[in-house]
């Protein structure tokens, strides 16, 4: 065993906690607190209505070069969703960053 495999182990380690008190923490915070849980089951909802209609709004057309790496029509489909969906994600963001310098410069 180098220390390569060592700090492989190591970090395998690390994730599986990260992992855990990524699903537990928030877990415990939403039975603390159930009127948290209803806003972040709503955020999630709604990123799932815009995959959904991202998927529905994304073509299905496979390149040579894609068909040659294995992608068919609903992997197509798929990472074109993926890619509405965060291109959506991203304007909304920089839109939202500009908003609060503006709001926060005018204040």
């Amino acid at each position: 065993m180098d220390s390569i495999d060592i700090g492989m182990y190591i970090a395998y380690v690390f994730f599986i906690v990260a992992l855990a008190a990524a699903v537990i923490l928030p877990a415990i915070n939403a039975v603390k607190s159930p009127a948290g849980l209803v806003k972040s089951l709503m955020g999630v909802g709604g990123l799932v209505l815009l995959f959904v209609i991202a998927y529905v709004i994304s073509g299905s057309e496979v390149s040579t070069k894609a068909a040659s790496m294995g992608v068919d029509e609903s992997g197509s489909k798929l990472i074109g969703a993926g890619l509405i969906v965060f291109y959506f994600v991203l304007a909304i963001s920089v839109v939202g960053v500009v908003f609060s310098e503006i709001n926060k410069a005018l204040k």
